[in-house]
């Protein structure tokens, strides 16, 4: 089964939140709905960004990659060109 690394941006701020699921439809409908402690006050959520990988392993990988640049313009980058 795909893993996928997702970004999605809080539309009250602009700010960004990077993880990785399995499922990344219900993943987004789980931090819609206040289910996860992080995303919930600062909802909605909207998918700016997503990356499919073979197995969770690799997508761990990736999203900690992601998340080590710090910089708000790399996350920008990423999700620029991405159309869901």
């Amino acid at each position: 089964m795909a893993y996928w690394v997702y970004i999605l941006q809080s539309e009250v701020d602009g700010s960004f939140y990077i993880g990785s699921t399995r499922d990344v439809c219900e993943r987004i409908q789980r931090h819609n709905d206040g289910r996860s402690r992080y995303t919930k006050t600062k909802r909605p959520w909207k998918l700016v960004y997503k990356e499919v990988f073979p197995d969770r392993s690799s997508a761990v990988k990736r999203e900690a990659e992601i998340k080590r640049k710090k910089k708000r313009t790399a996350v920008e980058s990423l999700a620029r060109p991405f159309h869901p």
